[in-house]
């Protein structure tokens, strides 16, 4: 049996998952007739205290079309140096949307309003305008670093105050909620549109859900349309994301403690030099300087277990829903016995 902890989007569908899309209401959803993505979209809007939602395919559709209707061509976007929307989505926001970036380096990938005040640009002909602070919840290569609420706010009031957009990519941010346990329908205060994903941690095979205000969903589909990204009887989709915020999330937190106990046991080998705080559900470490991740990765796999690299020496592993408590006994055995 192999043990895949390279991403919680690995996870299959459980059986009552299964059940809920074989019996799904569907209709053609491009129609706006798909009375189970409706009742998605209703239920999503609803729950973060928002006007509106739509369902598309994937999480860097979601953040792409969030970018998107909060801006204009030559504008600039602030984030976080490592955030998805910078280096995982094929420059899109630079295609897609005509933006630049602004980097900053944050507290593993969590800015504070004071590095983000002090990287406006002047409003002066010779600077992209900036236009938009996105922010990742929880931060991936932060290793499932999290906002708080709080923090939230301390953010969003000066930004606001300044005419800034907020957008936030929450493809992990169940996993955040879990540990604050802040309110869903607070974000919808501090945010003008959210991306959730459903195919993570959550379980669900496929689908993010972007969540804004009416006006802001309404371009959202005319954008979602020229992406490519409708959908026709997408019910059997949106029945595996329903099930899975109805029964999957409270069951992060299983995830989160297999994850710390895997973060401990690291810290005491001599091949890791470094582990990031273990926040949520992933873990990244970096190994001593002279093993390469590829020669980590390619020890692990000879038993059976899969990882990623997060950089030449730097790797990162992911719990989920389908990593149990004896796969977790097993990849700490694997662990204690590698020798380099």
């Amino acid at each position: 049996m192999t043990i895949d902890l390279r991403s919680d989007t690995l996870t299959r569908p459980t059986p009552a998952m299964l059940e809920a899309m074989m019996t799904a209401e569907v209709g053609d959803d491009v129609f706006g007739e798909d009375p189970t993505v409706n009742a998605l979209e209703q239920k999503c809007a609803e729950w973060f205290g928002m006007d509106a939602a739509i369902f598309c395919p994937s999480g860097t559709m979601t953040n792409q079309i969030g970018i998107n209707v909060l801006s204009s061509p030559y504008e600039e976007v602030i984030c976080y140096e490592g955030a998805h929307i910078y280096k995982y989505e094929g420059g899109g926001v630079a295609g897609n949307s005509g933006l630049s970036f602004r980097l900053l380096k944050g507290d593993r990938g969590r800015l504070n309003i004071e590095e983000i005040l002090t990287n406006i640009n002047p409003d002066n002909e010779h600077f992209p305008k900036t236009t938009i602070v996105e922010l990742e919840n929880t931060v991936n290569k932060g290793g499932g670093s999290y906002y708080t609420l709080d923090k939230i706010k301390q953010i969003s009031r000066p930004c606001k105050e300044r005419s800034l957009k907020m957008h936030l990519d929450g493809a992990r941010l169940f996993n955040a909620l879990v540990e604050t346990g802040d309110s869903p329908k607070d974000y919808g205060k501090h945010f003008d549109t959210i991306s959730i994903c459903l195919s993570k941690g959550l379980g669900a095979p496929v689908g993010s859900v972007l969540i804004g205000k009416d006006h802001l969903i309404r371009q959202a589909r005319r954008v979602r349309k020229f992406f490519g990204g409708g959908m026709r009887q997408a019910g059997y989709l949106a029945a595996a994301g329903m099930y899975a915020l109805e029964h999957h999330v409270e069951r992060l937190k299983e995830d989160h403690v297999r994850a710390r106990e895997i973060g401990k046991v690291l810290e005491e080998q001599s091949y890791v030099s470094k582990a990031l705080p273990v926040d949520t559900n992933i873990v990244i470490f970096e190994l001593v300087h002279d093993l390469p991740a590829d020669q980590f990765l390619a020890r692990l796999m000879e038993h059976d277990v899969k990882a990623v690299p997060f950089g030449p020496t730097e790797v990162r592993f992911v719990t989920h829903l389908d990593f149990d408590d004896h796969m977790l006994e097993r990849t700490i055995d694997v662990l204690k016995r590698l020798t380099f």
